[in-house]
């Protein structure tokens, strides 16, 4: 069983791939399995530019392979001073909770949305460091609307799920079952494909 490092605390990012690679011979450990926990600046314009600093710092405190991952969040129609970017939960200098990243998200689908919902896309960045190899994966997903109406459902780690609604399905990310996950809008096996082929060498 190969061992492979995700550079996160965040449980739910674990999950969303642990059960993926471990089909596929790849143990995934959290920075809370090694105590480990540096804040990292990420300072970086894009996905991959975060997630390649993130991966970068913890290479050098461990002798498995790294992944590192963060995403961008675009809305249609919201002016790019406003555009949250690589700034998901920071907003002007202060890491908002996730109760404060619903009502700020809201606000903003209220400002510049249509009929209570606003067009959301996310852009997805792994970056993954295999001894002295770095390897990247980006993608997106445009299936979304932002609505200014919350469900009281919260998934921990993904605060905004609260008030996303999958276009296809009309349902919120948080009434979303594992065969909707499964469904081929939502299947992510090419990013397990990309992260195991990446400890091949």
């Amino acid at each position: 069983m190969k061992k492979l490092l995700f550079a996160t605390t965040n449980q739910s990012k674990i999950n969303r791939f642990y059960e993926g690679l471990l089909k596929k011979g790849v143990e995934l450990l959290s920075l809370d399995d090694l105590n480990l926990n540096i804040d990292v600046e990420e300072n970086g314009t894009s996905a991959i530019d975060n997630a390649l600093i993130k991966a970068r710092v913890y290479q050098h405190l461990v002798d498995i392979p790294i992944m590192a991952m963060d995403d961008n969040l675009f809305l249609e129609g919201v002016p790019d001073k406003l555009q949250p970017g690589t700034n998901v939960r920071r907003i002007g200098g202060k890491r908002l909770t996730d109760e404060e990243m619903i009502k700020h998200y809201i606000s903003l689908v209220n400002n510049y949305g249509v009929n209570g919902k606003i067009t959301a896309r996310w852009v997805y960045g792994i970056a993954i460091i295999n001894k002295t190899r770095e390897y990247t994966h980006t993608w997106s997903k445009s299936d979304f609307y932002l609505v200014s109406n919350p469900t009281e459902k919260r998934d921990i780690g993904y605060p905004l799920n609260s008030i996303s609604i999958n276009k296809k399905l009309n349902k919120y990310f948080t009434d979303m079952t594992e065969e909707d996950k499964i469904s081929p809008q939502e299947d992510e096996s090419d990013i397990i494909d990309f992260i195991a082929n990446s400890l091949e060498v």
